[in-house]
């Protein structure tokens, strides 16, 4: 059967085409919204009790002041495995936690938490001693700093269930969040995806494109799918996964080949005549903007983009792949030719239920600023065990 590519038409009356939105989306929806402004969430856990937060890298005098009043015991650092290894911490598992002492200092919390805090340029690794094996606690509040595009490293303050009550009802008489270590697990999970727009916009090398938008539950921003010409969702459709790269794509920098690689693809795939592009708000391999112009900053200093990454605490690569393969679902193609020479995303495809039929390789030439970069990310991609 000649099957077609076919629109579906926006979802009504809901932002989650699934149904309700998950409650977890509204509470972690809202304590990102609070870390990153520089407040405290309350992480509310039944068994482990609860933790007063706050953002590293938002710390301030007044705002370590307001922390260390809170009815509770003792302030730790919570960071990345990756992070704690920069700074000559032994880290095992996802993350550690770090007990410190008071005073605190907010200099020091934020040169901890990032190697490009200090003013006088990138801060050498300092050695941290009594670092602990964080429980699912901390390492929830590190995925919480992930989430919300921040670094991560999250000081917590244990309080003290006597003086609060419980908790949650506590934090919300105080003007502060509460959210819970499931719900963090779930948010994710919750970010179902609603086609919330469409136009036909002619590109250059690709004149017959259509532009779908598709908003996640998660009220992050939108992913972009560029359908060009009719796919045939009989066969194989031929696909590239882009992530954005405002660097790259809208101001042209030669850091990085991904400008290039956006616009050899559109026209590849309008040379074949049909294909898909997809267009995935995953800034800095999932890092976000912010932390990409800090690993630019570390790269400076002659280390490659995966370890500066690794520097600030992130894995190589943050990217979710989970989104890519519900657009393509929504647009009706379950088999792709995939064009791309990183074999995670092949693997990511298929472990979410597309069947990558195909790998075409897919390369730009190298310019005397991106060689290094280039040859990381191949030397990367060569040693993935993915598929």
């Amino acid at each position: 059967m000649d099957r077609r590519t076919t629109v579906p038409p926006a979802a009504g009356g809901g932002v989650n085409s699934g149904g309700e939105t998950p409650r977890a989306v509204f509470a972690v929806g809202r304590a990102l919204g609070d870390l990153r402004r520089g407040g405290i969430v309350v992480l509310d856990d039944g068994e482990r009790g609860a933790s007063a937060l706050l953002a590293a890298e938002c710390a301030t005098p007044e705002r370590l002041a307001r922390l260390a009043a809170l009815p509770g015991a003792g302030v730790r650092l919570a960071l990345s495995a990756r992070r704690a290894r920069a700074l000559g911490a032994a880290a095992a598992g996802r993350a550690v936690a770090l007990p410190l002492a008071p005073p605190l200092d907010a200099e020091s919390v934020r040169g901890l938490a990032d190697p490009t805090a200090r003013a006088e340029g990138l801060a050498p690794p300092r050695r941290v001693a009594g670092a602990q094996v964080a429980h699912a606690h901390d390492m929830a509040a590190v995925e919480l700093a992930k989430l919300a595009g921040l670094l991560p490293a999250v000081l917590a303050r244990s309080l003290d269930a006597a003086a609060c009550g419980p908790f949650a009802a506590w934090a919300r008489d105080n003007d502060m969040t509460p959210v819970s270590p499931a719900d963090i697990d779930g948010f994710r999970d919750g970010a179902a995806l609603t086609r919330v727009g469409a136009a036909r916009v002619p590109l250059a090398g690709a004149e017959d494109a259509l532009i779908v938008a598709f908003r996640p539950a998660d009220g992050g921003d939108e992913h972009l799918a560029i359908v060009i010409g009719e796919p045939d969702l009989a066969q194989p459709v031929l696909t590239r996964l882009h992530s954005q790269c405002f660097t790259g794509d809208l101001l042209g920098s030669l850091r990085c080949d991904c400008g290039d690689q956006l616009h050899n693809a559109v026209r590849r795939i309008a040379a074949a005549g049909a294909g898909i592009l997809l267009y995935l708000a995953q800034e800095g391999r999932g890092i976000g903007l912010v932390n990409k112009l800090r690993a630019y900053e570390i790269q400076d200093r002659g280390y490659d983009t995966f370890d500066a990454n690794e520097m600030l605490g992130f894995e190589a690569d943050e990217r979710h792949y989970r989104v890519a393969a519900g657009m393509l679902r929504r647009l009706g193609c379950e088999r792709v030719r995939l064009m791309t020479d990183n074999p995670d995303k092949v693997a990511a495809l298929r472990r979410y239920g597309i069947d990558v039929a195909e790998r075409m390789p897919h390369a730009v030439a190298a310019n005397r600023h991106n060689e290094r970069y280039l040859r990381a990310k191949a030397s990367r991609h060569a040693r993935s065990p993915g598929g």
